[in-house]
């Protein structure tokens, strides 16, 4: 209660009579009410048969405080209880009635909390009615129409005078407004208020558009809180809800699009995401070079593309003239031709000469753009990096036609796709060069080996990343051994392939110098450290440093059936041997080529003639979508499996690992052990006296007659003289003589000593020096190998077809 008396505010003005139909008050000394006017009753909502003869601290919000002095101008505000239980704040001024007859009470509403002081009423409806830029309308309680301001005669294109008396419905048309009709009636309910209501619809100051508004609904109640109706301000919010809609459809497509570098996959995606939000039906059509990761050329004539995707509102795409995948045909004076070959995006209406020129010529696209009532085209080429790669058609059949707005968000959404296109045929030229890099250093077939059957299989990746740098080999060595590799360099791509390249190289010559498979592996490890520390890191895609491997070498002895292996950071081989059982292979595995450091270790094992070795590369076994061991047992059990022949096993290797295609590359190399029995093999110990030359030159004549090789005696002869008196000279005992027949005549003279011997060209007058000379020029191909006892000096004849048979 506030019992002070506001001075200076015009509250404290001469008592005169109050009018008719004022809420006068009189209250007696004691404070009982005696008199309620018509004007209290209807202020407060309590009848006079209720209230006289009561304590009028019965009527006030704070009852026990002080009453008003019964004296001539008192004023001040009293908060008293409303007939509806919710407290009415009350300017109040009394006056003495004199001769004990109490006093008289006049209440006025008070200004309500916030009013500005001292302005004219009349002077803010007029502003609010008629200069006001928000838009309000006034509804009764019945939600007809009261009144509304100029702002919202010009939104809604209807004069108040008009409106008077109409429903909502009959101004705003949309699936929208029966919904806030029930908002509004919930105001009314709950005195609650709305705010930020999104309303979609047509008004009759745009019929042709939809608009959306954003509407605020509060009650409006008179002083005395009696509910008169609601009142509504609406804000048209077309341009910021068409702003956010553009947003959201190319952020869209900054998420969606371009997830692959699958050329078919990202046309699709431009489509999902232009359909239904933007358009009624999209089609993709790109030119045919891209396919194949060639840059296209410029567009002069008619433009024959490739429809990659289309997309429609209707189930099917009935709209689409030419299926996916076939070739869509468009004529020089074409408006897609036309776009093609200008670059430039374009907007036309059903009405246009354009359209109509060019469904002349196309019967069948102008029977379907009618059937499905195309009103609007958006053509927009597909561009990326100055080249035009294809283009994208939007059709809309909806009421409202494509704008200007439309045409440079298309143009937006297809750019972005078109970088993605070109990313998509970049990869695919760069793929198509990485396999043609790797088909042409892979082996085709595998060279014929006495030592054992082969049979492989290599597919290259079909992910994103690219081909990767798999490889394998078959190397033949001396002495009809033979040796297996294969290796898996990390990465994928051209840097991938051709690192592969390099290493496939390197481990082609080390395997010419007869390195032990632990050696072998210690020298590829330092050439690749070598290159990573001499190489520009700077000059190259992907660092040399960055470039390592794995890799699993081996020889297998025919002689001695065993094998000889060493691995560096490889999967483990598996050996399935004659009787069925299949196990890997127990080998220490070290780093992988080019982290350096450590030692690789060779394994030998005896391998049953008859036995299976499995090599492969990690892609087989896809160790990031299982765990190491399940996979690795999966694997054992399909070469376990019976199987008619190593072709038919690599198959069904392939078939029950990899139920679609590898996302890593997949090499497999599974070989089939064969022995040389004693019958193909003969050794002997060589004295080394020098005198006892000749008699091996006899053993070994003996040996070529007994093998019905008498046509090679004197060659064999020569150089087993050379091999055999050189190893007695300057090698070391014991020495020892093998000759093996196998597709060649191998000769083959071994001794302790490490040293090395090289060819010279001897003098005229030189009595020695010629021997190694005679021995390259007489044989196929001969070398040196050394061991961990020494060395052997070795050499090959072929044999004639006739020797062969």
């Amino acid at each position: 209660m506030n019992n002070s008396a506001a001075a200076g505010d015009g509250r404290n003005q001469p008592w005169s009579s109050p009018a008719r139909n004022a809420a006068v008050v009189t209250v007696d000394g004691a404070g009982t009410v005696t008199r309620w006017s018509p004007g209290a009753a209807q202020l407060l909502g309590y009848a006079p048969e209720e209230v006289v003869g009561r304590p009028v601290g019965d009527l006030l919000a704070d009852g026990d405080g002080p009453l008003p002095q019964a004296r001539d101008g008192w004023t001040g505000e009293l908060t008293f209880r409303y007939r509806k239980h919710h407290p009415l704040t009350l300017l109040v001024r009394t006056h003495a009635l004199g001769r004990g007859r109490g006093t008289e009470w006049l209440l006025v509403p008070a200004e309500p909390e916030g009013a500005p002081v001292g302005l004219d009423d009349s002077a803010v409806l007029d502003w609010l009615f008629r200069d006001s830029p928000v838009a309000l309308t006034v509804y009764d309680t019945e939600l007809r129409f009261v009144g509304q301001n100029a702002a919202m005669s010009s939104m809604v294109g209807i004069s108040q005078q008009q409106r008077r008396g109409r429903q909502l419905r009959d101004v705003l048309t949309g699936p929208d407004t029966e919904r806030w009709e029930q908002r509004m009636r919930q105001v009314l309910r709950t005195g609650t208020p709305v705010e930020g209501f999104t309303i979609r619809g047509r008004t009759p100051a745009d019929p042709d558009h939809d608009h959306v508004f954003s509407a605020d609904a509060s009650v409006l109640r008179s002083r005395a809180g009696r509910t008169l109706g609601v009142c509504v301000t609406v804000r048209d919010v077309t341009e910021q809800h068409l702003y956010r809609q553009r947003l959201a459809i190319l952020n869209e497509a900054s998420t969606h699009i371009g997830s692959t570098l699958d050329v078919r996959k990202t046309a699709q995606e431009l489509a999902d995401v232009a359909v239904p939000r933007l358009a009624d039906f999209v089609s993709v059509d790109l030119l045919e070079p891209l396919l194949q990761g060639d840059e296209p050329g410029p567009v002069t004539d008619r433009a024959v593309l490739r429809r990659m995707a289309h997309q429609s509102v209707r189930d099917g795409a009935p709209e689409a003239v030419v299926k996916l995948g076939d070739i869509d045909i468009y004529p020089g004076h074409s408006p897609p031709a036309r776009c093609l070959a200008a670059g430039r995006p374009v907007l036309l209406r059903a009405m246009d000469s354009d359209i109509a020129a060019w469904f002349a010529d196309d019967p069948l696209r102008a029977a379907r753009a009618e059937q499905y009532a195309f009103r609007s085209w958006l053509l927009v080429p597909v561009r990326a990096r100055s080249v035009t790669l294809g283009v994208t058609v939007f059709c809309r059949s909806r009421d409202e036609p494509f704008e200007e707005e439309d045409l440079r968000l298309a143009e937006e959404i297809v750019t972005r796709a078109a970088v993605s296109l070109d990313n998509a045929r970049r990869f695919t030229r760069e793929r198509n060069v990485s396999l043609a890099l790797q088909r042409s250093l892979l082996p085709r077939q595998l060279p014929h080996q006495s030592a054992l059957e082969a049979a492989f299989r290599y597919l290259p990746a079909s992910s994103q990343f690219g081909v990767g740098g798999d490889w394998f080999d078959v190397i033949p060595l001396s002495g009809a051994r033979v040796a297996l590799v294969v290796g898996d360099v990390a990465g994928h791509g051209l840097h991938a392939s051709a690192a592969m390249a390099r290493m496939r190289t390197a481990v082609r010559t080390l395997a010419d110098v007869d390195l032990p498979p632990d050696e072998l592996l210690t020298q590829l490890d330092d050439l690749v450290t070598h290159l990573s520390d001499t190489e520009d890191g700077d000059s190259a895609e992907v660092p040399v440093s960055d470039t390592w491997a794995t890799c699993t070498y081996m020889v297998y002895d025919p002689v001695s059936t065993t094998c000889s292996l060493a691995c560096a950071g490889h999967p483990p081989p598996v050996l399935l041997t004659p009787d069925g059982t299949a196990a890997f292979v127990d080998v220490p595995v070290g780093p992988p080529i080019g982290l350096g450091g450590l030692p690789f270790e060779t394994t030998e094992l005896r391998v049953p003639e008859g036995s299976e070795i499995v090599l492969y590369t990690d892609g087989l076994i896809d160790l990031r979508a299982t765990d190491v061991d399940d996979a690795l047992e999966r694997l054992r059990e399909a070469i376990a499996k019976p199987a008619a022949s190593l072709e038919s096993r690599c198959d069904a290797v392939l078939d029950g690992l990899l139920p679609g295609p590898p996302d890593d590359d997949v090499a497999l190399l599974i070989a089939r052990t064969r022995a040389l029995h004693e019958d193909k093999v003969a050794v002997t110990d060589v004295p080394t006296d020098p005198a006892a030359v000749s008699g091996i030159r006899s053993w070994a004549t003996d040996r070529l007659e007994t093998w019905g090789l008498e046509e090679m005696t004197f060659v064999t002869e020569l150089v087993v003289s050379e091999l055999v008196t050189n190893a007695i000279r300057y090698g070391a005992p014991p020495v020892h003589l093998r000759l093996i027949k196998d597709t060649s005549l191998v000769c083959e003279v071994s001794d302790t000593s490490s040293t090395a011997p090289h060819l010279r060209r001897a003098r005229i007058f030189d009595e020695g020096g010629r021997g190694l000379l005679l021995v390259a020029q007489l044989t196929q191909r001969w070398g040196t190998r050394h061991n961990r006892s020494g060395k052997t000096i070795w050499c090959e004849q072929l044999l004639t077809d006739s020797i062969t048979a």
